[in-house]
């Protein structure tokens, strides 16, 4: 007995390991799940970031290069106008000190000219009269005007030459002169002065129209600096944003990618860990069920060898000697034998129970009492082998019944914590189906999303390469209208320069021969004269005319390359944007193409353990309907058949002691 009940101990623990293995088992499995989905999703994630890494870092140097050559920029041209403005004041005081001499220049020869036409005039023998006085201040002013004025020097010796010999002549001479050879002497002084006061205004038209161009050209130059500074200064601006803006991102990025890489080692490592450890566990599972099954095998051995070899001893030992001692004493007649306790035992129990086993069996005791020795057997040895007999079919239907009970409970319990296990499964199956779902449709969204994103940034690019096609046209055909208009104009203007200068030279050479003749002739009929004034008007005109025109081909270009500039700045920024975003694409697609390929492997794995699932209710149902559908209770039964059990042991015992 010893040997049993430690056998049920040691199947009773194997039970208790084996549920316990199971759970363990089942926590393996879903931690290993777990772990290997979070591997995944952060491996995807440490991916994504460092591509933004490697693509924050390539912008970074784009935008650090950008930013050195703008910077680059901005400084030439600052110390470009720096020089322009420098130069411009230099020029501005040339020009002023030059504009105010020939403007000197200009007044002294014109009250010279005046002052001689004047003496000539009132009388031709009064130039004679002159004061010597007054030739002097003449000659001095003369001399003040040569010295200054940018003449060449055949016109200083011819002027200097002809008022030497006016005045040699009223030294020399002792009568008055003829007056023709006054008026000679006049008219050859007058003309020189008249063509050096012409050149003098010559040259002071071509200086102020010089000083125009040249202030005209730097306000240009100076326009298109700032604007190129400004505009410089602006994409500068942008650029450094744009840098730190980057900057930022990928710091963060970068301390993503340092958690995310911190929690992918961790779970690798728990990965790792729960796998040995589970392996271990399987194994040392394993070997306990070995070590248990040997060590019941053992038992079993055991009881079997004390079953088989000390029945007999332990009957020698421990009933024999007592049989011997009270056969002769108690076993004297027959009637002794059925009235004694044994047979009011059985049918107490008969009746107690309500068993007919029992009741038969006392029928048959009392039988064996009555009509055994008549037959020459041992009517007590017959009367325990009969009680011995119903004991033991008694306890086999008992061990069948505890079998079938065992099998029962074990089913029912087993049975049961599947169909729990399957069930949460199905659940956890369902939650994680439901988390792939919503992140595949949000990735999906997003997708859709940054394709329309896509598609409305190639059309705006398009209709911006457009725009600035048309754009282009419209600075090559206007252009190519102010090139053609300025290159009239200044046509124009060289053919009206050209001939209304040759007019005013042969307008100052016959002014002076009739100047000599003006004395002995009448008036001379008039001739024609070319508009000097108005052509001098209208040549005006046409320079403003020049400098619009240039002053306009000159924004016309500025304007072209500023939206030139502006549309291959917002171009390059289009296909950074692009490119991001076919990247975001290119990565959602991917990582909603995995999330599809687990959700069908979570729906395939669902439905097979939805299918089991079914199956276990079945088993389960046909259980229910085996084990727990019985008029009687499987306690009550045992109950019943123990007490049968102990008072036929007991009305064995009473008879071994009768014996």
């Amino acid at each position: 007995k010893l040997l049993k009940d430690l056998s049920a101990k040691v199947v009773a623990e194997g039970e208790e390991e084996s549920k316990a293995f199971k759970e363990y088992a089942e926590w393996c499995k879903e931690t290993t799940t777990n772990l290997k989905f979070d591997i995944t999703t952060a491996t995807t994630a440490k991916e994504k970031l460092e591509a933004h890494i490697v693509e924050a870092s390539a912008d970074i140097e784009a935008c650090s290069a950008k930013i050195e050559e703008l910077a680059g920029s901005i400084s030439a041209s600052t110390s470009e106008q720096k020089n322009a403005t420098e130069i411009r004041k230099a020029e501005a005081a040339e020009f002023a000190a030059s504009d105010k001499e020939l403007v000197e220049v200009v007044d002294t020869l014109d009250r010279a000219i005046t002052i001689l036409s004047k003496e000539m005039q009132k009388n031709m023998t009064g130039f004679t009269q002159i004061d010597k006085s007054n030739m002097a201040s003449l000659m001095q002013s003369l001399s003040v005007v040569v010295d200054a004025a940018a003449f060449s020097g055949s016109d200083k010796q011819k002027l200097l030459a002809l008022v030497q010999s006016q005045q040699g002549s009223d030294d020399t001479e002792l009568g008055a002169p003829e007056p023709d050879a006054y008026a000679s002497h006049s008219s050859s002084i007058i003309d020189v002065l008249e063509d050096l006061k012409d050149k003098a205004e010559v040259e002071l038209s071509d200086l102020r129209k010089a000083e125009v161009n040249s202030k005209h050209n730097f306000e240009m130059l100076k326009q298109s600096l700032e604007d190129q500074i400004a505009a410089d200064t602006k994409d500068l601006d942008a650029e450094k944003s744009s840098k730190a803006a980057t900057e930022e991102s990928k710091a963060a990025a970068e301390g993503d990618l340092n958690t995310t890489t911190a929690e992918l080692t961790t779970s690798e490592e728990a990965l790792a860990s729960t796998t040995t450890n589970c392996e271990q566990v399987a194994a040392d599972s394993e070997a306990t069920v070995a070590a248990r099954t040997e060590e019941l095998k053992v038992i079993a051995e055991g009881i079997e060898v004390l079953e088989s070899s000390t029945t007999g001893g332990v009957e020698q030992t421990y009933s024999l000697l007592q049989l011997r001692s009270r056969a002769g004493s108690m076993l004297r007649s027959r009637a002794d034998l059925a009235n004694s306790e044994v047979v009011n035992l059985v049918k107490k129990l008969a009746r107690q129970h309500h068993s007919a086993a029992l009741a038969q069996l006392a029928s048959r005791i009392l039988a064996v009492v009555k009509y055994g020795s008549t037959a020459g057997e041992d009517p007590f040895a017959k009367v325990k082998g009969l009680i011995q007999e119903l004991i033991e079919r008694l306890q086999a239907e008992a061990s069948a019944e505890a079998t079938e009970k065992a099998f029962c409970d074990e089913e029912m319990a087993t049975t049961e914590q599947k169909k729990g296990e399957l069930t949460e499964s199905i659940s956890k199956l369902t939650t994680k189906l439901d988390q792939a779902a919503a992140r595949s449709s949000q990735l999906k969204e997003e997708v859709t999303v940054l394709q329309g994103e896509l598609s409305a940034l190639l059309k705006s690019q398009a209709e911006m390469d457009s725009m600035r096609g048309e754009t282009h046209a419209d600075y090559v055909k206007a252009k190519a209208e102010l090139e053609q208009g300025l290159t009239g104009v200044r046509k124009a203007l060289t053919v009206l320069r050209d001939y209304y200068s040759k007019k005013e030279e042969t307008a100052l050479m016959q002014s002076g021969v009739n100047l000599g003749a003006f004395m002995q002739q009448p008036a001379l009929p008039k001739k024609h004269k070319a508009a000097t004034g108005s052509a001098t008007s209208i040549i005006g005109i046409l320079e403003v005319v020049e400098s619009d025109f240039a002053g306009n081909l000159a924004k016309e270009e500025t304007q072209e390359a500023d939206a030139q500039e502006a549309y291959e700045k917002m171009t390059q920024e289009n296909k950074i944007v692009q490119a991001t975003k076919e990247q975001d694409v290119k990565y959602k697609t991917k990582e909603f193409g995995e999330l599809d390929a687990t959700i069908a492997e979570l729906t395939s794995d669902r439905q097979s353990q939805e299918t089991e699932l079914s199956a276990v209710d079945e088993y389960f149902a046909s259980l229910k309907e085996r084990c727990i559908a019985k008029p009687e209770t499987y306690e009550s039964r045992k109950e019943r058949r123990a007490a049968e059990i102990a008072g036929l042991k007991e009305a064995l015992s009473v008879l071994e002691g009768e014996a």
